[in-house]
């Protein structure tokens, strides 16, 4: 009979304790306000108008600024382009082992290695997809659009509820725009802060293509080479993401692995300093963002 007493206040202690992770997320949405201060504060010094959407995928919390304005994507489109593959493989009208044969003709400038190599070469769909998502190659990229076409990206944007995100044309062909008005004021590209980082959410949760072709898309994106950005002062963190550079406009959005899994989308356009270099305020304050939300 004497343990009941006992028993009723191990019970009580139970039900009424606080487990650590509620404390730790209590603590966390207490801080999200002046997480987004912050933000707000890195983002208003820049010299140009930046946008962004960030949610922790495992509690639902959400920030964001600008985030259904339409920025030009620059080559974040790609990650579109490469979903938009990956759903065609996956109802098996293509195989991304399928031949694709690189001429002299098919050659752009801009990023990528392809152009400098010598002609005829015949590689594998998945090879021109991977440097397309890694090396930002234009004209892989555009070797991915001729099989797959223009439209089909949009129609599997549209189908996943993102209506405003848009491709233009290929890489460096914008003579060739299907929307040419959009294509003169937003270039290759055109989304929204909130749509692309909705993309990454769907392909973190399995649900943009299906979750083997999504778990194999974020590990092509894991490999991307450019961390002059959301990954400037994040060494070591693991992330899928997909950065753009264009004159007026730096991009970057991804899955970043912390504790939780965060997805964060930074856009930026109207940037006073144009320079294609490491140290461009288009790139730095992307990068003090991706730092901020580390931190937090």
């Amino acid at each position: 009979m004497r343990l009941l007493p006992v028993l009723a206040v191990a019970l009580l202690a139970t039900v009424t304790a606080p487990r650590p992770v509620d404390a730790q997320r209590a603590s966390n949405i207490r801080a999200l306000p002046a997480l987004q201060r912050t933000l707000d504060s890195i983002a208003d010094a820049h010299r140009g108008v930046v946008g962004y959407s960030i949610t922790n995928l495992d509690t639902g919390e959400h920030l964001e600024r600008r985030g259904d304005e339409p920025f030009s994507t620059a080559s974040l489109i790609k990650v579109p382009i490469l979903v938009a593959l990956f759903d065609l493989a996956e109802q098996r009208q293509l195989s991304l082992d399928d031949p694709i044969l690189l001429t002299d003709i098919d050659k752009v400038g801009g990023a990528g290695q392809l152009q400098f190599l010598r002609t005829p070469l015949t590689m594998r769909l998945w090879d021109v997809a991977w440097l397309m998502s890694t090396l930002s190659d234009n004209t892989a990229t555009n070797l991915v659009l001729d099989r797959i076409k223009i439209r089909r990206v949009w129609q599997k944007m549209e189908a996943l509820g993102l209506v405003r995100t848009k491709v233009h044309s290929g890489s460096m062909t914008r003579i060739a725009s299907v929307a040419p008005d959009s294509s003169a004021k937003y270039g290759l590209g055109v989304t929204t802060p909130n749509e692309m980082a909705q993309l990454f959410t769907l392909l973190a949760q399995g649900k943009a293509v299906s979750a083997r072709a999504d778990s194999t898309m974020l590990a092509i994106l894991e490999h991307n080479t450019d961390d002059s950005k959301l990954l400037r002062f994040n060494y070591g963190v693991r992330a899928a993401h997909k950065t753009g550079d264009v004159d007026r406009s730096r991009t970057d959005c991804g899955v970043l692995y912390l504790p939780a899994r965060i997805v964060a989308c930074v856009l930026t356009k109207d940037n006073v300093d144009t320079r294609y270099w490491t140290d461009s305020e288009g790139n730095a304050v992307i990068a003090h963002i991706g730092r901020a939300i580390t931190a937090h």
